[in-house]
């Protein structure tokens, strides 16, 4: 019956999306139309990431679902470039560092929670991810922002520069390591008990079939966000929201909306390992690989974009790693957990409307 919605959400709202925004519809309608096709479109990236999941595992099932859903940031973010709105991009980046970290795996392991009393993901998968979750954002992130302070714009970007070339180099080592190297090695027994129901059941879709399905919804995501970020303006005005708020916690919320869907329908599910991938992968993705081609690609545009962030937004991040870290080392989660990881959401969000 759900199902039966989203794709007449979908078959409806993605031809209203486009006639809408050729015919100018106001702006209030074609806000709503949008925000209403990317959660519909998000159901679909969900259930071909499942299928994905137990055709070729749950890492290779969260990487994808990461992926195309970090693709569509990409291309809203490139755009921000062009239009030299380096704040926004920054902006929106800690914004899906901090809503993947507290307001994703929060929703998961609170949903989760409350069917599961005690639900269990791949511990070895959860430290070695805090590891590079720390590089990343602490010594990635902060010593641009405390070596900027004694040097100029040319300096600081070139730091940047160097830094964004060590991150894409050491993300694409990271998953050599936990797709080729070291698949399978860290396996526990729960994920082995995973692996093996995960056999017996049947995917929805194929492998082609899910991945074309991702693809084209990924499209789809993308055209209605760029249009969608064009309307955030009228609806700041309207409810009274800052620019920095708008980046940090609405343009991140709706340009991960797809993989915020698929991670909290894997958690209610019981399949942690692929909830936990999508958030924290998704994160790392985000830090060390959008991050850095957005500084290397803003080489080519009028205005640079050095990854030096605002002490707020740098600070939000940090205490995000740090506390996802304390949570989830052990393995295993529950909905008090998902229920703190929000309320830290919710804090950070209040403190950014205020700012």
């Amino acid at each position: 019956m759900t199902n039966k919605i989203f794709m007449l959400m979908t078959f409806i709202g993605v031809p209203l999306s486009v006639i809408g925004s050729l015919m100018h519809w106001p702006t209030m309608i074609l806000f709503i139309i949008y925000c209403l096709s990317i959660v519909a479109l998000a159901s679909y990236m969900g259930r071909a990431t499942e299928s994905l999941a137990i055709v070729a595992g749950p890492r290779i099932g969260g990487l994808l679902n990461a992926t195309f859903g970090n693709a569509v940031e990409l291309i809203i973010s490139i755009f921000s470039l062009k239009a030299g709105l380096i704040g926004v991009v920054l902006a929106s980046l800690t914004g899906s560092v901090i809503g993947n970290l507290l307001l994703v795996a929060g929703l998961s392991f609170f949903v989760g929670g409350l069917k599961f009393k005690r639900q269990l993901f791949n511990v070895h998968d959860a430290r070695h991810n805090s590891g590079l979750l720390m590089f990343a954002i602490i010594v990635a992130f902060v010593i641009p922002e405390i070596f900027s302070m004694n040097m100029n714009e040319t300096k600081t970007l070139s730091l940047s520069v160097g830094i964004s070339i060590i991150l894409i180099a050491l993300y694409l080592a990271a998953l050599f390591f936990k797709l080729v190297t070291h698949r399978g090695v860290y396996q526990t027994e729960e994920s082995e008990t995973a692996a093996e129901n995960g056999h017996h059941e049947e995917p929805e879709w194929g492998k082609g079939k899910s991945i074309l399905i991702l693809l084209l919804s990924t499209l789809a995501v993308a055209y209605i966000s760029e249009n969608l970020v064009h309307t955030f303006h009228y609806v700041a005005e309207a409810f009274g929201w800052t620019e920095l708020f708008i980046g940090v916690i609405i343009v991140a919320i709706v340009g991960n909306a797809a993989e915020h869907a698929s991670a909290i329908v894997m958690a209610y599910k019981n399949k942690m390992d692929i909830a936990v991938e999508i958030a924290v992968g998704s994160t790392l993705q985000i830090a060390m690989f959008v991050a850095p081609v957005l500084v290397l690609l803003s080489l080519l545009f009028e205005k640079k974009m050095p990854l030096v962030f605002t002490l707020p937004e740098l600070i939000t991040m940090v205490t995000s790693v740090l506390l996802m870290v304390v949570i989830s080392n052990d393995g295993e989660s529950n909905w008090f957990e998902g229920l703190t990881l929000l309320a830290a959401y919710i804090i950070m969000g209040i403190g950014f409307y205020l700012l």
